[in-house]
C-alpha cells in the first residue's frame, strides 16, 4: 500500500465540478495505481457531496481494484482512494435508484481493461435516465467508437429502468487489453444514414412513440431532404420496469462517424416536443462538421490519455466536460493534450482538433 503522503490531490470543484471528476479520477487512480484524495466534491451543486450513484461508482472501482476507500458516505465532500491490484471476475453495482447504469459503466470500463482476465459487471439502476447517456447511446454510439481504441465489451440489456424507480439491469462483459491503440477521427465525410427508436414502456400509450417518431422525422426533413429516415416506434414489453418514454436518433457518416440526439419524456410534456428536442440535438451535432457529437467528446478523453501513441479527434465546440476531463487526465497520467482551432474555408464552421500524446499504459496483469 502506498503511503497517504503520496496521494495526488484533486479539487472536485474545478471547472465542470460534478460527478465526472470523481469517475475519471477514480478510474485513473485504479489504472495507474496512484492513491488519490478528492476534496470539495460537487461543491457547487444544490446537493453537494456524494449522491447514491456517485458513491456506488466509487465503491465499484474500489471493488475492482481491491482498494481502500475512505469518506465513502452519502453527502461526503472528501474521499481517499488507495488502489490495489485490479481484479477480474464478477462485480455488481446497484444504485438502488434511477441512477444511471451508463455512468457506472463509464467509471468501471476503463479499469476492467487492465485486469488479468475478462470481467462481468452487473450494473443496476436507470438505463434511460436524465443527465446521462441512454443505454442505447452507449451501445450504438460509444461502443463502436471506443472499439477503435481496441476496447472490447459486450452489453446485454436484461431490464430497462426509468426515473424515478430505476430497476434496470445490464450485464457487461469486458475483455482485458495489453495496451490501447491511438485513434484518428478527423474526416467526417457525408451523412449516409439516419435511424433510431422511439419507445414507450409501462402504462404509457403506444401513440406517444408514434408521435415522438413522426415529430422527429418532420424536424430532420426540414434540413436533410435526401435521406430515408427510419425511427422505429417501440412498445417496451417484458424487459422494462416502470413507466417511461423517450427517443434516440443516430446518424452515420460515410467514414464511420456516429452522432446522436436523444430526449426523454416528462410528465406534462407533449410527445411531439420530445421528438423535436432529440431531432434538434442531432442536427446541432451534425452541423459543426466534427467527427464526434458533444456527448462522446469528453467520454473519449480517458482512452486517448491511456493509449500508446498520438490520437487526433475533430470536434465542434470543446465542452466544459471535455476541458475538465483533459485537466484530470493530465494530472493523473503522463498524457499531453493540445486543442487547435481549424477554420473550414468551405463553410462558416469552426472545428477543433483535440490531439493527445497518450501515456501508453501497459497492462501489468496480462
Amino acid at each position: 500500500m502506498k503511503m497517504d503522503s503520496a496521494a495526488v490531490e484533486i479539487d472536485g470543484s474545478v471547472m465542470e465540478g460534478g460527478g465526472q471528476i470523481l469517475r475519471l479520477s477514480a478510474a485513473l487512480s485504479c489504472i495507474t495505481g496512484s492513491a488519490i484524495k478528492i476534496t470539495k466534491i460537487r461543491a457547487g451543486r444544490s446537493t453537494p457531496g456524494l449522491r447514491p450513484q456517485h458513491l456506488m461508482g466509487l465503491q465499484l472501482v474500489s471493488d475492482l481494484c481491491s482498494g481502500s476507500l475512505q469518506g465513502g458516505t452519502i453527502g461526503s465532500t472528501d474521499i481517499n482512494l488507495t488502489p490495489g491490484k485490479i481484479q477480474s471476475g464478477n462485480h455488481t453495482a446497484d444504485t438502488q435508484t434511477a441512477g444511471s447504469v451508463c455512468l457506472l459503466l463509464q467509471v468501471a470500463l476503463p479499469c476492467a481493461l487492465y485486469a488479468d482476465a475478462a470481467s462481468q459487471l452487473c450494473l443496476k439502476g436507470g438505463t434511460n435516465a436524465e443527465m446521462a447517456p441512454q443505454i442505447d447511446y452507449t451501445v450504438k454510439v460509444f461502443k463502436p467508437i471506443v472499439e477503435k481504441f481496441g476496447v472490447h465489451f459486450d452489453c446485454d440489456i436484461k431490464m430497462r429502468g426509468y426515473y424515478p424507480k430505476g430497476g434496470g439491469e445490464v450485464m457487461v462483459t469486458v475483455n482485458p487489453v495489453k495496451e490501447l491503440q491511438p485513434v484518428t477521427l478527423t474526416e467526417r465525410g457525408n451523412i449516409t444514414k439516419i435511424h433510431g427508436r422511439a419507445f414507450v414502456a409501462g402504462v404509457l400509450p403506444f401513440k406517444l412513440a408514434k408521435d415522438m417518431s413522426a415529430a422527429a422525422v418532420r424536424t430532420i426533413r426540414k434540413e436533410i431532404k435526401e435521406l430515408y429516415i427510419n425511427i422505429q416506434p417501440v412498445q417496451e414489453k417484458e424487459k422494462a420496469y416502470g413507466n417511461g418514454n423517450g427517443i434516440i436518433i443516430i446518424a452515420e457518416s460515410s467514414t464511420g462517424c456516429l452522432f446522436a440526439g436523444s430526449a426523454l419524456g416528462k410528465k406534462g410534456v407533449y410527445a411531439d416536443k420530445v421528438g423535436i428536442e432529440a431531432a434538434e440535438m442531432l442536427l446541432r451535432n451534425i452541423r459543426h462538421n466534427g467527427c464526434v457529437d458533444e456527448f462522446l467528446q469528453d467520454q473519449l478523453i480517458i482512452f486517448m490519455a491511456l493509449a500508446k501513441g498520438t490520437s487526433r479527434i475533430r470536434t465542434g465546440a470543446v465542452t466544459l466536460h471535455t476541458q475538465t476531463a483533459i485537466h484530470i487526465a493530465e494530472q493523473l497520467t503522463q498524457a499531453k493534450f493540445t486543442i487547435t482551432k481549424s477554420e473550414d474555408e468551405l463553410s462558416s464552421n469552426v472545428t477543433y482538433i483535440i490531439e493527445c500524446q497518450g501515456s501508453g499504459v501497459v497492462n501489468p496483469n496480462l
